[in-house]
C-alpha cells in the first residue's frame, strides 16, 4: 500500500443560465482555446460557495447569486492530475464589463446548452458537460448541504 497522499486540486464552477444560455468562458489551454463554465481553484480561508462568486466574477465580470449546489465531481487529467470539483448553479445579477477577466480568459460568453453540446471537441474538460447536464436534468440541492465550520 502506497503510503502517499491524496491531494486534489479542490476547484469550484458554477452554471448561470440567462435567457436559456449558459454563461462561459472562453480560455487558452496548452495552445488551444477551450470553453469551461466560470471555474477555479479554492483559496485559502474561503468557503466554496465563496470562491464560486469569486470565480465567477474575475472570469466574466459578472456578480451572482449562488441558488442550488448541483454536485461533486472527482476527475483525473490526462496527464494525472486529480481533480475535485463543487459545481453550483447561480442567477446573474450584475455586469461589470470595464472588469479586467483573469489571465489566460479570451472573453465570456453566453450559449444555448445546445450550441454547447454541438462543440464538445472543444470543452476543456469533461467535467464541463456532465455539470451542465446534470443541471439540465434538474439536479438542484439547497445550498445547506455545503458547509464551512469556522
Amino acid at each position: 500500500m502506497s503510503s502517499q497522499r491524496w491531494a486534489p486540486h479542490v476547484t469550484v464552477a458554477t452554471v448561470v443560465c440567462r435567457a436559456g444560455q449558459l454563461l462561459l468562458v472562453e480560455e487558452e489551454k496548452d495552445g488551444r482555446r477551450v470553453l469551461n463554465q466560470p471555474a477555479g481553484h479554492l483559496d485559502a480561508g474561503e468557503s466554496l460557495v465563496e470562491a464560486a462568486v469569486r470565480e465567477t466574477r474575475e472570469e466574466t465580470g459578472w456578480e451572482v447569486r449562488p441558488t442550488a449546489f448541483i454536485g461533486t465531481y472527482q476527475w483525473n487529467a490526462p496527464d494525472g492530475t486529480p481533480f475535485l470539483r463543487f459545481a453550483f448553479a447561480a442567477e446573474p445579477l450584475r455586469h461589470h464589463p470595464q472588469q479586467p477577466l483573469d489571465s489566460g480568459i479570451v472573453q465570456a460568453l453566453w450559449l444555448t446548452p445546445a450550441a454547447l453540446q454541438a462543440d464538445m471537441a472543444r470543452l476543456r474538460s469533461p467535467l464541463v458537460w456532465q455539470t451542465v447536464s446534470d443541471w439540465l436534468a434538474g439536479q438542484r440541492h439547497p445550498l445547506s448541504i455545503v458547509r464551512q465550520l469556522r
